[in-house]
């Protein structure tokens, strides 16, 4: 099988030139998920962008988001507006382009700028996970509009605030944008520096349980006292006890306590679950409360969970491994070797296929190191990928089954 001349057409008008500037450019605005004024800033550059193409830009206040503090209080998260971009949204054939402008960095963070390690490869934050990724959303997207063949696709290009902290504030905005559509490509770094992608992914879920004792003496009545404590330490090692081949359970922090001489009356206890099937995710769900109930019991303490999963399972099904061979088939046309592995890390895709759409999420650049001060973007990667997405846009509005 060979290319087209309307995908050899395709190819010659993806302008690869802006790019790198972009990326640069966007790298340079910190948009840490806790910085609104950067985010704010991210956001208005990124719509200025993806005015180029058709369709109306919106900017979505984020949902509400509480978490629970230190002393067990529930309290707002604010969060950053989301951009969403409708394009033909009247069309038959449909799907939806995800990314993040959000990073790992906050505006306090020591990695601020950006350094080339070799003609090739920039260091910076963000360059792959995922800036780089939203420059190439926008160049695909871009070359697509050049061909007449757009006209029979309809997408949707969604990029939130806040995929780095779980998508809490967007995640029913991404199931609303997921119904109906034929297929999602999500921007996310390739899982390995040549280009793997992603393929079957576990899940996630956070939760902070706070337990409330009763105070005394430790000296004079400790029987009198209930310790919240050692409660929370109680559900710790039952939390373990329930981890299994298909669940890990990771008790994180515990958060608590007061002088030496007071039983403590008060704990929050943070943990994260990983399932790898949304069999283990519900029954880890539905036994949780019957462990809580347990320690209640046993401790005569109060409990009150918050929390759950963010991000479910992603199994590959029939439909979303036909999305995966037909990237595979663009790669080749283009000399691209594309490969996949399970993995357990998350990001939106999760979510989306969750929907019931095909989703293949690590279209973005090749890089690595994310989260870290060491992150890197592989330059070339920017046209590479680029070029693969415009072609699997234009076999999808072409027809192509999957």
């Amino acid at each position: 099988m060979s290319l087209t001349d309307a995908e050899k057409a395709l190819l010659d008008a993806l302008d690869a030139s802006p790019m790198l500037d972009q990326v640069e450019a966007w790298s340079a605005i910190n948009s840490g998920t806790r910085n609104l004024a950067g985010l704010a800033e991210q956001a208005d550059a990124l719509a200025a962008a993806f005015g180029a193409l058709p369709g109306e830009i919106e900017l979505v206040e984020p949902a509400p988001v509480t978490a629970i503090s230190s002393d067990g209080q529930e309290v707002a998260l604010d969060h950053g507006k989301h951009l969403v971009l409708r394009v033909r949204p009247g069309a038959n054939r449909r799907v939806i382009l995800t990314g993040h402008m959000d990073t790992v960095f906050p505006e306090d963070h020591p990695f601020q700028d950006q350094k080339w390690l070799d003609d090739e490869t920039l260091n910076g934050p963000g360059v792959a996970d995922m800036k780089g990724g939203l420059s190439i959303i926008l160049a695909a997207a871009k070359a697509l509009e050049t061909t007449p063949e757009a006209s029979a696709l309809g997408y949707d290009v969604l990029i939130n605030s806040d995929e780095e902290t779980g998508s809490l504030s967007s995640s029913a905005l991404i199931a609303e944008l997921a119904q109906g559509k034929l297929a999602a490509l999500t921007f996310e770094p390739a899982a390995l520096p040549d280009g793997t992608l992603a393929h079957e992914r576990g899940g996630t879920g956070n939760y902070s349980i706070t337990i409330t004792g009763k105070s005394a003496h430790a000296g004079r009545n400790p029987h009198e006292g209930r310790n919240a404590l050692l409660a929370a330490a109680d559900l710790a090692l039952r939390l373990e006890a329930m981890a299994h081949d298909e669940m890990t359970v990771n008790p994180a922090k515990i958060e608590g306590g007061a002088a030496n001489n007071v039983v403590p009356d008060h704990a929050v206890l943070r943990f994260n679950i990983r399932p790898k099937s949304t069999q283990a995710m519900e029954s880890f769900d539905a036994d949780l409360d019957g462990v809580l109930r347990e320690v209640e019991a046993a401790r005569e303490v109060s409990i009150h969970r918050h929390g759950g999963v963010t991000r479910p399972p992603k199994p590959v099904d029939e439909p979303a491994q036909k999305l995966f061979d037909l990237v595979k088939e663009c790669g080749a046309l283009l000399g691209q070797e594309i490969g996949w592995k399970s993995t357990g890390g998350v990001c939106d895709g999760n979510n989306i296929a969750a929907c019931g759409v095909p989703v293949v999420d690590t279209m973005g650049v090749r890089g690595g190191a994310i989260h870290s001060p060491d992150e890197f973007l592989i330059v070339p990667s920017l046209e590479e990928r680029a070029k693969l997405a415009a072609l699997v846009l234009h076999r999808i509005a072409t027809g192509a089954k999957f």
